[in-house]
């Protein structure tokens, strides 16, 4: 049910960028940042766990609505989430040699957000601009480490959000939340126990015009 109202959301927001396509201008940029993961179970209790950091590098795509401050945005992006786990704290990992290990999952991000810029400050936004966005997340993976203890889903679905501001007009500085609203994988030994990735985040894009 949640993966339909997102996918309306989608088709909702590529129609009305349609219908508004002759009053937008697009723009595209650079992106790179770092995210703060933390690994979360269905199960609290079922093992320790640690935050990591990973990268973050792609390209991003905006369309604004000329004069109203609306705009969307999208983006083709490498993400590194990472978490460490200690699986050596249960007899079931612990028995297979298992202990501390750190899990790596490679993705490619694709985001598509419902933003706002703050674009009528009579003269500052020519120089600083505040912006909010919301939006869906579709995460391919590319590749997840320790396979012989998780099962990954092939692709996972967030919901994003977040805030940031423009300078000169060129450099959009953003920091954001993003969670998972299915499961991101599932340990293979006791496949009830599903985890999802909780996400915070930093990036700047550099918009080519």
């Amino acid at each position: 049910m949640k993966l339909n109202k997102i996918t309306l959301l989608l088709v909702a927001m590529t129609v009305y960028c349609a219908a508004m396509s002759a009053q937008t201008t697009s723009r595209w940029g650079v992106t790179a940042g770092l995210n703060i993961n933390n690994i979360h179970f269905k199960q609290n209790d079922i093992m320790p766990s640690s935050t990591m950091c990973g990268p973050q590098v792609g390209l991003t795509s905006e369309m604004n609505f000329g004069g109203v401050g609306f705009g969307v945005d999208g983006g083709l992006l490498y993400t590194l989430k990472q978490g460490k786990l200690d699986y050596g704290s249960r007899t079931a990992w612990s028995s297979i040699g298992a202990g501390r290990e750190t899990v790596s999952m490679h993705y490619l991000d694709v985001p598509l957000h419902l933003k706002f810029k703050a674009s009528r400050l009579n003269g500052v936004e020519d120089t600083f601009m505040p912006l909010v966005y919301v939006g869906p997340q579709f995460s391919f993976a590319l590749h997840g480490n320790h396979g012989d203890l998780n099962d990954y889903s092939p692709v996972s679905v967030y919901m994003d959000m977040g805030l940031g501001c423009e300078l000169m007009k060129r450099l959009q500085i953003r920091g954001g939340y993003n969670f998972s609203i299915g499961q991101s994988f599932h340990t293979k030994l006791l496949d009830d126990n599903v985890a999802k990735n909780r996400t915070w985040y930093v990036n700047v894009t550099w918009f080519m015009k």
